[in-house]
């Protein structure tokens, strides 16, 4: 049996992960965030190198040429609803991305399937996240499309399974593509530059973010683990 690859933008979308992994280990290849461990007995990396096709591309490629065998890549972490029947932590497992076969894994536990949207932007506001509904994807994010297009050009099952951190008639409380510096990579400085421009309205928006960031990694990380891949 080979491994399975989990490739999200970010170390804490993993955070609901750690209850249900062994033997963790940190993998010393060159990417923002690598580990290995094992999950239901069966090999796993976890890989996190920042938002985008382009880092998640490098990231699966990182995978498929270091491992023995890849028996799968799992795009995952968070992801924005575009659906009005989704709600926050809802869990969204892929049919397809921008029009590309998604296999579903076997899970007991609920959660919705659809057509999801993979875009190199954050979706921000309530008019664009209507817009990309009226091409029928019930979700948004920004990785599925890199780790995809690994995954078929190596001939491996692909999976994109996430969690809903921000509702259809949800505004985030910042243009965070304005807050990704010159590698693709969110800034952290920039993000608390603009946040202090605006404490009062942008900060307690953050918090919130944060904290419903932090379930939803939680809710992902038990759905996983109950999934047969």
């Amino acid at each position: 049996m080979g491994t399975l690859v989990f490739v999200a933008a970010e170390a804490r979308e993993f955070d609901g992960f750690s209850r249900h992994v062994l033997a963790v280990r940190e993998l010393r290849w060159p990417l923002r965030f690598c580990r290995g461990a094992i999950m239901n007995g069966r090999e796993v990396v976890l890989l996190a190198n920042g938002p985008g096709p382009a880092l998640a591309v490098a990231a699966a490629k990182e995978a498929k040429n270091r491992l023995e065998k890849v028996d799968a890549f799992v795009s995952t972490g968070y992801c924005g609803a575009l659906d009005s029947n989704l709600g926050r932590t809802a869990i969204v497992v892929a049919s397809e991305v921008n029009g590309n076969r998604s296999d579903k894994p076997d899970a007991p536990a609920v959660f919705t399937a659809g057509p999801i949207t993979s875009q190199d932007r954050v979706a921000c506001t309530i008019e664009e996240k209507s817009n990309l509904r009226e091409s029928g994807a019930i979700a948004v994010e920004m990785e599925a499309a890199g780790v995809c297009r690994v995954a078929l050009d190596a001939g491996v099952p692909f999976y994109c399974v996430r969690v809903v951190t921000d509702t259809a008639s949800d505004v985030l409380p910042l243009d965070f593509n304005r807050m990704r510096g010159a590698d693709g990579r969110f800034s952290t400085a920039r993000i608390l530059g603009a946040a202090a421009l605006r404490p009062l309205r942008v900060a307690p928006a953050l918090v919130r973010l944060q904290r419903t960031s932090k379930s939803a990694s939680i809710a992902l990380g038990d759905f996983i683990a109950n999934c047969r891949f």
